[in-house]
């Protein structure tokens, strides 16, 4: 059941992202942004992907996929913060879609550390998870 949970969680936070990263990029006009607007076009896209290989493929692999995407999206996020910006764009953490992002993109992250901890535990104890 804790499995189970924590795929959901994982799942709800990449498709969280992906929505975010979509919605900016069709209605708030990041489509007109070079490179960032395919990167956020692409986001979108794997988050779909990624969250279907979460649900449907109950292994390790898309799991860590999860992380990865968690934390390279939520780390350029945080480098757009920077004075520097990211490729131009400088963000400041004050829209809600900037703070659903951080929210989905650490759920990502940590739901999906527990995740992987627990398909452990249980392959261990020789449960099918």
């Amino acid at each position: 059941m804790v499995t189970w949970l924590l795929r959901i969680l994982v799942v709800l936070g990449l498709l969280g992202s992906a929505w975010v990263h979509y919605n900016l990029w069709a209605n708030e006009g990041f489509d007109q942004i070079s490179t960032i607007g395919p990167l956020f076009l692409v986001n979108a896209v794997a988050g779909v992907v990624i969250a279907l290989a979460v649900l449907v493929w109950h292994h390790w692999l898309p799991v860590l996929a999860a992380i990865g995407f968690g934390a390279a999206t939520l780390g350029a996020y945080l480098i757009s913060l920077t004075p520097g910006g990211l490729f131009g764009v400088r963000e400041q953490f004050v829209t809600a879609a900037e703070k659903w992002g951080v929210i989905t993109e650490a759920g990502c992250i940590v739901f999906g550390i527990a995740l992987l901890f627990t398909q452990r535990v249980r392959r261990k104890q020789g449960v099918l998870v």
